[in-house]
């Protein structure tokens, strides 16, 4: 279970908490208007519909709470970095806060929907209540506040039936109008967040995840015209709800019981996200603050495979290994930011990033770089970009063991370049404080082309190796998941040449996929006892496979062999 528990994501700790709060605030406000005698005659009009829309509101209040939190970039950072603060596990936890946010995303869609279900039903029995006969209690209490001594307890006051009296009241009131308000947002920012619109229609997925400004301040105003109304303290001590009920016909007179009087329940959402709020306002600050920084674009360089490396300078701009930063290019939009792993290592008086040109966005930044031209592009010509970051991952953590396996699938290679920098700069000054002992490199690709960026980076690596005697340091394999029969053929005639006919590495490029369970038992066989780090930077279906390896070949006894899997999440 203990494997489970680190290889999985979030802790079962950590997730189990979640729900527990999930189901303790659900259970402890239904009861709080399923039971007090302030929510009698409210419970009289709506039946238990009442306590099913407010517990999961209290719900919805919680995980908003929540919401905002793991897309604060700088505070994660900041928190990621202070080792005072932050264990390893911790920080491992911080670099799950995607995996957070969607599970508190779907959490909220399923408290939203009972939330609306729950409503539906009791508007539709509030407006029948106020078009009812005489001779209910359900009347009575829906005509109390007609006089002007009296207050109301059914906050439908028009005499419309059903079903103009529910539209009237889902597109007149404040509590309906922004009901119907922030549902469509969320529904909007849910569907649109799916994986096949963040991968081919990301603009789409951006602009309407920023519904999220009007879904706040619609769940902020949503409670204040206050339709759920109890009966005051005041009036319970003189109106007992269990026996005035029963001679609701002699209410006010002589004798009996007074008119019940009653009042709204204040808004309380506000205090639940005013925190979160005001910690995210001040995010975007200091976003905005750092994409004014001037950034100076050094050089493009064109790559095979239709990606873009772009080297740039910012004063100030430090980073560590793996860490990844949000780009924008005003000349291609003026408001979407995007995420790109950084591929300079920290030694270099640059950073850089690799792009592949997969859509509009990236289309545009090619072209306004100058690339889909013949002539040398001016450096005065090269676009300005905007730079928020670097934020930290899971790649920060691969000097923290003496071994690790390093995976990466197309261009998820590009974290990884920037720890093989790294390595390289560290042996060319002074390796002796390197914990990092042992390095397994895997990469697949479809294309031969891919491999052209990256190969001259592996081959200064293999060289420095071998001059410092330490050849065993780096085992890297290539992987070629895509050819044709002609390129077959080229492979096996050059088969036996001393370098790689595709690479120009001594190791040989090999075809088809690992053998992950091979991979990973011969590993667990060299390094007895030790905790293995295995980091991903590709698609969901390797990493699910990676995950099984991990926990499966992971020993029971804590003096084993232990791999632990990170994942890149941005």
């Amino acid at each position: 279970m203990g494997n489970w528990v680190e290889n999985e994501g979030l802790s079962i700790f950590v997730v189990l908490v979640w729900l527990g709060l999930n189901v303790f605030l659900f259970w402890w406000f239904y009861l709080a208007y399923d039971l007090p005698q302030n929510f009698f005659y409210t419970r009289v009009l709506l039946g238990r519909a009442l306590a099913l829309a407010r517990a999961p509101a209290a719900c919805l209040n919680f995980n908003c709470m929540l919401i905002l939190l793991p897309v604060c970039r700088n505070l994660l950072s900041f928190l990621r970095g202070s080792s005072a603060c932050c264990s390893t596990r911790v920080r491992r936890q911080l670099d799950r806060n995607l995996t957070f946010h969607k599970m508190v995303a779907w959490m909220i869609a399923l408290h939203t929907a009972i939330h609306t279900i729950a409503h539906l039903f009791n508007v539709e029995w509030s407006v029948h209540a106020r078009v009812e006969e005489e001779g209910t209690l359900a009347a009575v209490l829906s005509r109390l506040g007609d006089s002007p001594d009296e207050s109301y307890i059914n906050f439908y006051r028009q005499t419309i039936p059903n079903p103009v009296g529910g539209l009237y009241v889902a597109f007149t009131y404040l509590a309906g109008l922004t009901g119907v308000i922030i549902t469509l947002a969320l529904i909007l920012i849910i569907t649109s967040s799916t994986k096949i619109i963040r991968r081919s229609y990301f603009e789409v997925f951006w602009y309407t995840h920023h519904l999220f400004v009007i879904f706040f301040i619609g769940l902020v105003i949503h409670g204040a015209g206050r339709i759920v109304r109890g009966q005051t303290a005041e009036s319970l001590a003189e109106h007992i709800p269990e026996m005035c009920s029963k001679n609701f016909t002699e209410w006010g007179k002589k004798g009996a019981c007074p008119v019940p009087q009653f009042a709204g329940n204040p808004p309380m959402t506000w205090k639940w996200v005013v925190g979160p709020m005001f910690l995210y306002l001040c995010e975007r600050l200091v976003r905005f603050w750092r994409s004014q920084q001037k950034v100076v674009i050094t050089k493009v360089v064109i790559h095979p495979f239709k990606t873009i490396e772009l080297q740039m300078m910012k004063k100030g701009f430090k980073m560590e290994v793996g860490q990844y930063i949000f780009v924008k290019c005003p000349a291609v939009s003026k408001l979407e930011w995007h995420p790109f792993t950084l591929t300079s290592a920290p030694e270099e008086d640059y950073f850089s990033i690799h792009v592949r040109i997969v859509g509009d966005w990236t289309e545009g930044l090619f072209n306004a770089c100058g690339c889909d031209k013949q002539e040398f592009q001016e450096a005065w010509k090269l676009p300005k970009i905007a730079v928020d970051g670097p934020f930290g991952t899971a790649s920060e953590d691969v000097f923290s063991y003496e071994t690790v396996m390093l995976v990466g699938a197309g261009i998820g290679v590009t974290p990884f370049a920037s720890v093989l920098k790294s390595v390289w700069y560290k042996y060319c000054h002074d390796a002796t404080n390197l914990k990092l002992k042992k390095i397994y490199f895997y990469w697949l690709c479809r294309d031969t082309h891919a491999f052209e960026w990256f190969a001259d980076l592996l081959q200064s690596l293999e060289t420095q190796m071998q001059e410092r005697n330490n050849a065993e340091f780096l085992s890297y394999n290539i992987y070629l998941t895509g050819w044709d029969e002609t390129q077959a053929t080229h492979f096996v005639m050059h088969h036996e040449e001393e370098k790689d006919v595709i690479t120009g590495l001594k190791q040989k490029t090999l075809y088809g996929r690992p053998n992950w369970e091979n991979e990973f038992k011969t590993i667990a066989r060299q390094h007895p006892g030790s905790r293995i780090g295995v980091f991903l930077c590709g698609p969901e279906g390797l990493a699910d496979t990676l995950n099984k390896q991990s926990i499966s070949n992971s020993e029971a006894d804590p003096r084993g062999v232990h791999f632990i899997f990170n994942k890149e999440n941005f």
